[in-house]
């Protein structure tokens, strides 16, 4: 399964998902500020891009980050699940 084509499918086919969504569905227990503070002190390695150089300017994630950072998640996840259950 392709992380990217489902998130495609998701966000209708957006290249750059606006960071709300991306709290929303993901980060719901950060606001959008937390979640920005976050990836702008490098706790969480999703890069944000801010469509101009304003600080009022929309900002959002590439689809292509998100699915990466997903994707590392899971990988995380699954040899974390394999350790205590004995696997590897």
């Amino acid at each position: 399964m392709n992380t990217t084509f489902l998130l495609m499918a998701q966000y209708d086919g957006r290249a750059v998902v606006p960071v709300e969504a991306v709290c929303r569905d993901y980060f719901s227990h950060l606001t959008v500020v937390e979640f920005i503070r976050k990836t702008t002190a490098g706790q969480i390695d999703i890069p944000v891009i801010a469509i101009e150089q304003s600080r009022k300017a929309a900002r959002g994630v590439h689809i292509k980050d998100l699915a990466a950072w997903i994707d590392k998640r899971a990988e995380a996840a699954r040899k974390e699940a394999d350790q205590l259950a004995g696997r590897r």
